[in-house]
């Protein structure tokens, strides 16, 4: 495996980007070039950015029109057969789109003459006074005055459909989201643009507009020109539906599979899909490593989170108290610590956690996440959904509480306002399983299981190795009475599991009792006896288990009659409530070596 160090180039774009950024009211990407960029290591930084100047001061290289691998932290794999295909015409292929700071003298003028409109624009922008922004600039001439004008037109008109949509609050006539009646105006005036800024913003009203591989193009066009937007990454991570189209779409990108912005993608879309694997956490680690961002909270949060999802919660915890002794005030994620801190019922630092950051900024929607966690683990239910309900107030978008909210009202018995929560959710992101899955439990309270089977089909498709998940489809079936697909849910439910879980077979062998078939079912509950006496529980666990399989070789021709003795002599012996029965059997049991004089050895019946 080959590593090389980080290099200047990647380091005086990283730092450009800060400002790049945030000229054009792109805060969200500036805020997290900056924190990267603060990230690495102050020698190394230093060092790489002396080394750059120099380097710019004595030469003029010429610019490669393909892109430079900055960080190779492992050797290129074949990427596997895309399944998902974005058209690229090749007048417009990514490897053959100039550098971005390529920027034409005619541009630079324009720049120039717009120079003191830009500045009032930024002004404007950073104070959220979109339609000043847009009279600001509207006759400028220059490709940032152009991305200002079109973005501030968008921003106001969200704005707009947000304030119609939170007037129908709670009215049938409200659409399920907010309706932007100038996105198919605004893509008009991007349709032919090649600045890779515009072409950003072309993808995001194509995503908007549900055409997504025409915004996967773009974002593929936009990347090449410019890489370090990372607005333009997480819209390409919203496109993404599953781990299948992300191995598709990783060969299409205009960066070697190893750079840092890729492998940052690649994490932070897992985790959205909620599906990581030990592979992101390694691409963690490399990102995390001396020669990269070492300090870095994003990268530790996206390690914290991929932990999270893979349900390992005591790294996870531990990742998140590292993040907080470096950034005690990051309030990014602090959402998936309440999370974790829920799950393993820790309430004194989920009660700590809930006053700090409560004094710290009331107004974060993370922040009401958490206090809303801190309430739900206090079983103080209607006071949880105040909170889950202000999150979702101060952002429409925030899955979480819709999802969290959902769960709240499952706990109140109010499955109806249950399954709204679970429905805003599902509009926000159809993406999440864990809607699907909450949609799923509403309607199994209100006993409509056909309807839960719909919801829960669809949380398992997304989640295809969920054990919960098959569990419950296998209930619904139980309860419509298709028996046959209750066991194949089950089974599948089993790949998954524990080896030593006995839940699921114990359920498998109650259905193939009910499906007259006896050889299976005992094949069930012997599974049951062996890991319960593995795991030296007590013999109640498993009385029934072994006086089935007792009962079972009894019966059959050819049955194992040791073994059946030896089980039952196990609960007779004991102080299970089965005594009574077992003793019986092994009466029984004698009658029956009576007219079967020869034994089988155990493990020596015959096939049934």
């Amino acid at each position: 495996m080959t590593s090389t160090l980080m290099d200047a180039r990647l380091v005086v774009d990283l730092r450009k980007s800060i400002q790049h950024c945030a000229e054009r009211g792109l805060s969200a990407a500036s805020k997290w070039s900056s924190e990267l960029y603060y990230a690495i290591p102050s020698n190394k930084r230093d060092t790489l950015i002396s080394e750059a100047f120099a380097t710019f001061s004595t030469s003029t290289p010429a610019r490669s029109r393909s892109p430079r691998p900055s960080l190779s932290f492992v050797d290129p794999s074949p990427a596997p057969t895309a399944a998902l295909t974005i058209p690229v015409t090749p007048g417009n292929h990514p490897h053959l789109l100039p550098h971005p700071l390529d920027v034409c003298a005619q541009e630079t003028e324009w720049e120039a003459q717009d120079e003191a409109a830009l500045l009032a624009a930024q002004a404007f922008m950073a104070a959220k006074e979109f339609t000043r922004v847009e009279f600001t600039v509207k006759d400028c001439k220059s490709a940032k005055a152009r991305f200002l004008y079109v973005y501030s037109c968008f921003l106001a008109a969200e704005r707009k459909a947000q304030r119609d949509w939170y007037k129908q609050n709670h009215t049938r006539g409200q659409p399920p989201v907010p309706i932007n009646r100038l996105l198919t105006t605004l893509l008009d005036m991007v349709k032919n643009v090649t600045d890779p800024w515009l072409l950003f913003l072309k993808a995001l009203f194509l995503s908007r507009l549900n055409r997504r591989e025409e915004a996967i193009e773009s974002i593929i066009r936009s990347i090449s020109g410019y890489q370090w937007n990372w607005s333009v990454w997480t819209l390409l991570c919203s496109c993404v539906g599953d781990g299948d189209e992300l191995s598709a779409l990783l060969p299409l990108l205009p960066l070697p599979a190893t750079h840092p912005l890729v492998l940052m993608f690649q994490i932070r879309t897992m985790n959205e899909l909620h599906s990581p694997s030990e592979n992101e956490l390694a691409m963690c680690d490399r990102l995390l490593g001396d020669d990269c961002f070492r300090d870095s909270v994003w990268v530790m949060s996206l390690r914290a989170c991929a932990l999270y999802h893979l349900h390992d919660f005591g790294q996870a915890e531990k990742q998140f108290e590292k993040i907080m002794a470096v950034a005690p005030y990051r309030i990014d994620d602090i959402d998936v610590y309440s999370n974790i801190l829920y799950v393993t019922d820790n309430r004194l630092k989920l009660s700590r956690l809930a006053h700090e950051f409560l004094e710290l900024d009331k107004d974060r929607p993370e922040v009401c996440c958490l206090v809303g966690n801190h309430y739900s683990l206090r079983a103080e239910h209607e006071k949880a959904v105040r909170y889950f309900r202000r999150a979702t107030e101060l952002d429409r978008t925030y899955l979480s509480a819709w999802t969290l909210m959902g769960h709240e009202y499952v706990e109140m018995k109010n499955s109806h306002a249950a399954i709204e929560a679970y429905r805003r959710a599902v509009d926000v992101n159809r993406k999440d399983y864990r809607a699907w899955y909450g949609l799923g439990q509403a309607y199994e309270l209100l006993s409509m299981h056909r309807y839960a089977l719909y919801y829960y089909q669809h949380a398992t498709a997304l989640r295809p190795y969920d054990v919960r998940l098959w569990q419950a489809q296998g209930a619904c079936y139980e309860e419509i009475g298709r028996l046959r697909e209750a066991v194949e849910c089950l089974k599948r439910a089993l790949l998954g599991a524990d080896p030593r879980e006995i839940t699921i077979h114990l359920k498998l062998a109650k259905l193939h009792e009910e499906l007259d078939e006896p050889a299976e079912a005992a094949a069930y509950h012997r599974r049951v006896v062996e890991i319960c006496r593995i795991e030296e529980r007590p013999v109640q666990d498993y009385a029934k288990s072994s006086i089935y399989v007792a009962r079972h070789h009894m019966v059959i021709s050819g049955g194992d009659l040791l073994l059946a003795k030896d089980y039952l002599e196990r609960v007779a012996s004991s102080n299970a409530e089965e005594v009574a029965q077992a003793s019986d059997w092994l009466k029984k049991l004698k009658s029956v070596l009576i007219t079967r004089p020869t034994i089988p050895t155990t493990g020596e019946t015959s096939d049934r």
